[in-house]
C-alpha cells in the first residue's frame, strides 16, 4: 500500500531580533544587517506540517486533521503567535530565532505530539520567497 503524506497550513505572525551576544555590536551589524534592529522586526509566518504514514482502515485518514489542528493551535500558535520570539518562547532562548532554528524548535515541540503516523516535514515560510523544511533526518 502507498505511503500517504498530508499536509497542513496554518499562519501566525511574530518579531525576532538577531543577535549573538559573542559577536561586538559591529560584527552584529555586518552579519545581521537590519536583522539586528534593537527593537526587532516581525514577519507574518506560514507553517506547513506534514505527516505521514497508512491511511487507518476504519477512518480513512492519517491523522484527524481536527487533532492535528487542535495540536498546531496549542502548541504553535498559542506560544508564538504575536509574541516576542526571543524573550517571549522559552523553548527559542540562548538561540538566534532564524527561520532555520524556529523551524527545529517547531519540529521538537510537535514530534512527540504525533500518535498517529509520523512527523514526516515542517515547512516555515518567513515570506514568500523564504522558507525553511525540517526533516526526520536533519531536526537533531
Amino acid at each position: 500500500m502507498a505511503h500517504v503524506r498530508i499536509t497542513r497550513k496554518i499562519e501566525f505572525s511574530a518579531a525576532h531580533l538577531y543577535h549573538n551576544p559573542k559577536f561586538s555590536d559591529e560584527e552584529n551589524r555586518r552579519i545581521f544587517g537590519k536583522c539586528n534592529n534593537p527593537h526587532g522586526h516581525g514577519h507574518n509566518y506560514v507553517l506547513e506540517v506534514t505527516i505521514a504514514g497508512e491511511p487507518d482502515p476504519m477512518t480513512g485518514m492519517v491523522l484527524d486533521l481536527k487533532e492535528l489542528k487542535d495540536i498546531l493551535q496549542r502548541e504553535i500558535v498559542d506560544r508564538m503567535d504575536h509574541r516576542f520570539l526571543n524573550y517571549e518562547v522559552p523553548e527559542l532562548s540562548g538561540q538566534i530565532p532564524t527561520c532555520e532554528n524556529i523551524a527545529r524548535v517547531i519540529w521538537k515541540l510537535l514530534d512527540p505530539k504525533i500518535v498517529h503516523g509520523h512527523l514526516d516535514r515542517v515547512r516555515l515560510y518567513e515570506s514568500p520567497d523564504l522558507f525553511v523544511d525540517c526533516t526526520a533526518g536533519d531536526s537533531a
